[in-house]
C-alpha cells in the first residue's frame, strides 16, 4: 500500500506511522517527491487501509494493483537515479558501459579498459564467472579475474560491473566490485538475488531469455525487498523463433517499463543481436526509445576472444558508436553521462630538477607549460609518477632528448581534426640521431577554466591557443557573446597567465591537468565544439636507448621518411613496393626540402603484417628513392 502523509506531519508522527506498519509485518520504504512524501509499505499481510488512515499526519492510503510494489510506478512517481561510485544511472542521462565478455588476462582488460575509458565509456564491464551453455566452454578465470577487473577500474577510474553466479560467491565479490550483475539464466534464481539484495549494492538485472516484463519487474521485487534500492534494470533480447539474430531484441520494452517502474533501464545489444555490425544500430534505437544507457562488449581482438567475439566491438567501432550517441543525445533531451578522469597528483609537482638527476633516471621532455596536453600524453604512456621536462618549443624539447637532459620525449605529430603538426616532422628529420619507439594519444577535451566563483556572465576575455579558440568557436558564440577571444601560445600557458593576472574576468581555454597544476576551476568542461579531438604522440628516444627500451615489446608499425626523383612514377613505386609487402599505409605526409624548390620529403607510418622480412622491404624501398630512412619499429598504440 502507499501511504500519503500530509504536509504539516512532525518527525514524531512519521516514525509512528512507520513503526505501526512495520509491526504489522510489512517491508517500509520511504519516498520523497516533489509534491507529496510517502511510505510505501511491502507485505503479505492484508489489513484495513481504515487502521492506517486514521493515525494522525496520515492523508490517505491507496493500494498497489501491481504485483510488484516496490519497483512500480504507483509507489515512487518520479524516475530512481542509481548511483554508482560517481557515475549516476537514470534520469535524462545515457551511461555508457563498456569491456570484453570475459576477464582472459591482465593485459588484456588494462588495453581495453583504457581504450574505452578513452572513447567515452564511464563503467567498466568484465566476466569473472561464465555461465555458459557448453560445460567445455570458457568459464572464465574467477576470483584471479576479479582482482584484474578492479585493477583496471582503479587504474581508469571507472567503477567495474560483472555477473555473480553463485550466492557462496557474493560475500567475496562484493569486496571487488561497484556493481552486481544479475545476467538472463539467473534472473529466476531467487536465492542469489536475495543473497545479492542484501548487500544494499547496485544491481544491474537482466531480463530472462523468455521472461514476461511483469516477471522481470517481480525479480526486481526480490532484490529490493531483500535490502537494495539500486536496481538497473537490462533488456538484452529475448528468445522467439527468429534466427536470423542471437536473440529478438525487444526494443519496445523500453517504454513499457519506464511506464510501469521508476527502475532505469539500460540495454545490451551486444547479447540481444550476438551480430558486431549490428550493435551500433541497435544501441542507437534503445537510446531513441528511452534507455538510460547501454552495455556494449568491446575486445581488442575479437578474432581471438575467449568467449562471444563476434558480437564485440573493436575498440575503433566503439569510439565512432560513442560520438554517434553524443549527436543523439540532444534529439531526445538526454545527455550523455560522462565523468572526467581523475588527473594525477604528480601533474603539481616541480619540473625534473636536471642538477640532481642521475644518468640513469627516466625523464620526459615535451613541449608546452605545466598542465599541457603532452605532459598528461607523457603520464598516460609511462607512468602517472614520471618525472617530465617542461620545454618552451618543440626546438628545446628536440634539444633535451638529443643532448641526454631527457631520455625520452612525447612529441604531437598529429591532430584528428588539424592533421599534421609540421614543426616536429621537420625537427625529426634533422635529429638523425633521434628513433621513434613507440606512440600514444590522447582525447583533447578543452575546459573554461578561471578562478573559483567565476561565473560565466561575469568574463570579458578568454584567453587561448588559436586552435583551441576555434575547436570551442560554437559555445563562445552561443554561451559567451560577451566575452573577446584572445589567441594565447599556448593552452596551458593561458591558464598560468591568467592565474599570474589575477583578474576574474578573464578565462582560459585548456586541459583539466592545467587546471589542476595552476590550482584553478573549471568552470564547464567539454566545451569543444566536436569530440572526436585525439593527438597522435611520438615516443622518441637517443639510439643507443632504442634496444633497451623495445626489447620484449611487439614490433608491429613502422615509421620511415625518403625522398624521390623528379620523374614520373617515382612515388608510386614506393607504393606499389607496399602494397606487395602488404604494409597498411596509415599515414602519408609531404613536406618541402629546404632549399630545393618544389621537392618533397615524405613521411610514412605503416603496419606491418606477420611473418613479414621488413629489413627487405626497407632495402627495396631504399633502392627505389634518393633518401630513404627508418625512424622506428614500435608496438602499435593506436587501435
Amino acid at each position: 500500500m502507499i501511504v500519503i502523509l500530509k504536509k504539516g506531519i512532525t518527525k514524531e508522527e512519521k516514525d509512528k506511522v512507520a513503526s505501526t506498519l512495520k509491526d504489522y509485518g510489512f517491508i517500509v520504504k520511504e519516498i520523497v517527491g516533489e509534491n507529496d512524501t510517502v511510505l510505501g509499505a511491502v507485505g503479505s499481510r492484508h489489513i484495513d487501509p481504515r487502521e492506517i488512515e486514521l493515525l494522525p499526519g496520515v492523508s490517505s492510503v491507496l493500494p498497489i494493483s501491481k504485483p510488484y510494489k516496490l519497483a512500480s510506478r504507483e509507489l515512487k512517481k518520479d524516475d530512481t537515479i542509481v548511483k554508482v561510485g560517481r557515475v549516476s544511472i537514470g534520469g535524462n542521462r545515457v551511461c555508457v558501459m563498456a569491456g570484453p565478455c570475459a576477464v582472459e588476462s591482465y593485459d588484456q582488460i588494462m588495453n581495453i579498459a583504457e581504450k574505452v575509458r578513452e572513447a567515452g565509456a564511464v563503467m567498466l564491464r568484465g566476466g569473472a564467472f561464465k555461465p555458459r551453455t557448453s560445460p567445455y566452454s570458457f568459464q572464465g578465470l574467477g576470483e584471479e579475474g576479479l582482482k584484474y577487473l578492479q585493477a583496471a577500474g582503479k587504474a581508469f577510474d571507472m567503477p567495474v560491473v560483472t555477473e555473480v553466479v553463485s550466492p557462496l560467491d557474493v560475500e567475496m565479490m562484493k569486496e571487488y566490485i561497484d556493481m552486481f550483475q544479475i545476467g538472463a539464466r539467473n534472473m529466476q534464481n531467487f536465492e542469489l538475488l536475495k543473497a545479492v539484495g542484501k548487500t544494499g549494492m547496485p544491481v544491474l538485472l537482466k531480463r530472462g531469455m523468455c521472461a514476461t516484463i511483469e516477471e522481470w519487474l517481480m525479480a526486481a521485487e526480490y532484490l529490493m525487498s531483500s535490502g537494495t534500492d539500486k536496481v538497473v534494470l537490462c533488456e538484452r533480447g529475448i528468445r522467439t523463433y527468429e534466427r536470423a539474430t542471437r536473440n529478438t531484441l525487444d526494443v519496445s520494452a523500453i517504454p513499457v517499463v519506464r511506464k510501469l517502474s521508476h527502475l532505469p533501464i539500460i540495454g545490451d545489444p551486444s547479447h540481444a543481436t550476438g551480430i558486431r555490425d549490428m550493435v551500433s544500430p541497435m544501441s542507437l534505437s534503445l537510446i531513441a526509445a528511452g534507455a538510460s544507457g547501454i552495455e556494449v562488449e568491446v575486445h581488442n581482438n575479437p578474432e581471438k576472444a575467449c568467449s562471444d567475439g563476434p558480437q564485440s566491438l573493436y575498440p575503433q567501432q566503439f569510439e565512432k558508436l560513442m560520438r554517434d550517441i553524443e549527436a543523439l543525445c540532444p534529439v531526445i533531451g538526454k545527455t550523455l553521462e560522462k565523468t572526467p578522469r581523475i588527473i594525477p597528483e604528480s601533474i603539481k609537482e616541480e619540473s625534473a630538477d636536471l642538477t640532481t638527476s642521475s644518468q640513469d633516471e627516466t625523464i620526459v621532455a615535451f613541449q608546452g607549460e605545466r598542465g599541457a596536453f603532452s605532459e598528461l600524453a607523457a603520464r598516460r604512456f609511462f607512468s602517472e609518477d614520471v618525472k617530465v621536462l617542461s620545454c618552451h618549443s618543440f626546438k628545446d624539447a628536440f634539444d633535451s632528448i638529443s643532448s641526454g637532459k631527457a631520455k625520452f620525449g612525447v612529441i604531437p605529430v598529429e591532430n584528428a581534426l588539424g592533421g599534421a603538426v609540421y614543426d616536429p616532422l621537420d625537427l625529426i628529420k634533422i635529429h638523425s640521431e633521434l628513433k621513434v619507439v613507440g606512440e600514444t594519444e590522447i582525447r583533447v577535451v578543452h575546459n573554461l577554466i578561471g578562478f573559483p566563483g567565476t561565473e560565466i556572465k561575469d568574463i570579458k576575455k578568454v584567453y587561448s591557443h588559436p586552435q583551441a579558440i576555434a575547436q570551442c568557436k560554437e559555445f563562445l558564440e552561443r554561451e559567451m557573446p560577451q566575452a573577446e577571444a584572445i589567441p594565447f601560445f599556448d593552452t596551458a600557458g593561458a591558464v598560468g597567465f591568467v592565474k599570474r593576472n589575477g583578474d576574474k574576468s578573464i578565462a582560459a581555454i585548456a586541459g583539466s591537468p592545467a587546471a589542476l597544476y595552476h590550482g584553478m576551476e573549471i568552470i564547464r568542461q567539454g566545451i569543444e565544439t566536436n569530440p572526436s579531438n585525439y593527438t597522435r604522440f611520438y615516443v622518441l628516444t637517443r639510439e643507443e636507448n632504442v634496444e633497451g627500451f623495445i626489447k620484449g615489446r611487439k614490433k608491429e608499425k613502422a615509421s620511415f621518411l625518403f625522398n624521390v626523383s623528379d620523374e614520373p612514377g617515382a612515388l608510386m613505386k614506393v607504393l606499389e613496393i607496399l602494397y606487395q609487402k602488404g604494409l597498411n599505409m596509415q599515414k602519408l605526409e609531404s613536406r618541402p626540402i629546404p632549399g630545393k624548390p618544389w621537392e618533397y620529403t615524405f613521411y610514412v607510418d605503416a603496419l606491418i603484417p606477420e611473418n613479414t622480412d621488413f629489413n627487405e622491404t626497407c632495402r627495396e624501398i631504399a633502392d627505389s628513392t634518393v633518401g630513404f630512412r627508418l625512424l622506428g619499429i614500435y608496438e602499435n598504440g593506436i587501435l
